[in-house]
């Protein structure tokens, strides 16, 4: 269901700011909402605006919601940067049958970094005017708080039943009826006491710079996966596909990564992602660019094969539609993308919520970046000491359950690390055999 707009037109004011320290560390304990990546990004808290969404439309119902709340809305932008004036976070179910649905949030605060540059946009509605003063609605920073020892437990299946599935998957791959499909699985997480998303956030921003760490309704993580950016006129999509895990040992690694780059079962599993992404966007663009050969993009954890393809765009299409357009790509799903999804349905046993769905921002020209929501956990609204972690993994023909089953548990380690305060790379634990 689509909440409607505000009765009263809102009033968005954006102004230039002094350097306001660490964007995740002005976030309040609530509300917080954050999209940030090598320090630069947006947060905001509060909650002007919420447009909930579900069912198969839920992109497009949110998409008209917002366009009809733009249309009203009074705009004072001093900045004039992607980002600046009003502004949605929001996040999507992967499946169009989950009940998780969609949401887009218009915080009442945003405070935003781009080039060195900084700002802070406020939000009111009808004749109230918006304070725009630092000292009246930024929050003096303060530590998050403890959440004690965590206890983890398997979720919907169990390893060495997931493994089964995954075998199953593979019999039905290489029978020909898909091509590849990628099947995911969740643990839960329970701590002492109710957890703070400004410790996790800050963890995984300090571990793992090069993703875009993020937080929105209570899903939080750091995802290396770009969707789409659209940014004035301009489309870019980073596609991950084929992964191995890191050892630590960085001679070791390099050999590793070039292991990866060679073998043919993670090359198949990467082109699939890339061809599918590549035949969404070519409808809305007049030229694109996809390099000849993926590149190894090296995280803390694990190295993946990344392909960046970019398009100069040929209509005035939002970047959360091109999201919409984009989603499930074979990264999060499989090929054939209909074949997939029908048996994640069948074989997956759990319903993802908003893992692997799109997750990002949008502002009032269109302009946005929508990540999949990958490496990342669920908070339970019910009880805020509980999470719901999630990983998946390619299924192709050339899959051993096994293996798949070490990459999930190495896909893991950014949420399981930041609930523990364990370092990321865990020797003893990784072994570096490909996955």
């Amino acid at each position: 269901m689509t909440a409607a707009p505000a009765a009263a037109p809102l009033v968005t004011r954006t102004v230039p700011l002094a350097d306001p320290g660490p964007l995740l560390e002005r976030l309040p304990r609530d509300e917080s909402l954050a999209w940030v990546r090598r320090g630069e990004g947006l947060v905001g808290w509060g909650e002007a605006v919420r447009i909930g969404t579900v069912g198969p439309d839920r992109f497009g119902k949110a998409q008209r919601a917002w366009q009809q709340l733009i249309a009203r809305a009074v705009v004072r932008d001093e900045v004039g940067l992607p980002g600046t004036g009003p502004v949605a976070f929001g996040s999507f179910a992967f499946s169009p049958r989950s009940a998780a649905g969609g949401v887009l949030i218009v915080p009442e605060v945003v405070v935003g970094c781009r080039g060195g540059r900084y700002w802070l946009t406020t939000v009111g509605a009808g004749a109230v005017v918006p304070s725009t003063e630092p000292a009246a609605v930024l929050p003096a920073p303060e530590p998050p708080t403890d959440h004690g020892e965590v206890s983890f437990s398997d979720g919907a299946l169990s390893p060495l039943t997931w493994q089964g599935v995954v075998a199953d998957a593979i019999r039905r791959i290489t029978a020909g009826e898909l091509e590849k499909v990628v099947l995911a699985r969740d643990v839960h997480a329970r701590a002492q006491r109710p957890i703070d998303a400004r410790t996790l956030l800050r963890r995984l921003a300090e571990r793992y710079p090069g993703t875009w760490t993020f937080s929105v309704d209570g899903l939080i993580g750091a995802t290396p996966e770009m969707l789409v950016r659209r940014e004035k006129g301009l489309v870019t999509s980073r596609v991950l596909a084929g992964t191995i895990r890191r050892t630590g040992d960085d001679a070791h690694d390099l050999a590793l990564a070039a292991s990866l780059a060679r073998s043919s079962k993670d090359r198949e599993e990467h082109e699939y992602a890339v061809r599918s992404v590549a035949d969404a966007l070519a409808p809305h663009c007049t030229s694109m660019n996809l390099p000849e050969s993926p590149f190894v993009l090296h995280l803390a954890n694990v190295m993946h094969l990344a392909t960046d393809v970019t398009g100069v765009l040929a209509d005035q299409t939002p970047s959360l539609e091109l999201a919409a357009a984009l989603h499930p790509s074979a990264a999060v799903c499989g090929t054939p993308t209909t074949r997939a999804a029908r048996l994640i349905d069948e074989i997956e046993d759990m319903d993802r919520g908003r893992y692997a769905g799109p997750v990002g921002w949008m502002d009032a020209d269109g302009d946005g970046e929508w990540g999949i929501a990958l490496r990342c956990a669920e908070t339970d609204a019910d009880d805020p000491r509980n999470l719901r972690l999630f990983a998946g993994c390619g299924i192709v023909a050339g899959s051993v359950p096994t293996d798949e089953l070490a990459e999930a548990n190495a896909k893991l380690l950014p949420m399981r690390d930041a609930l523990t305060a364990t370092p990321a790379v865990i020797m003893h634990a990784v072994t570096g055999r490909r996955a």
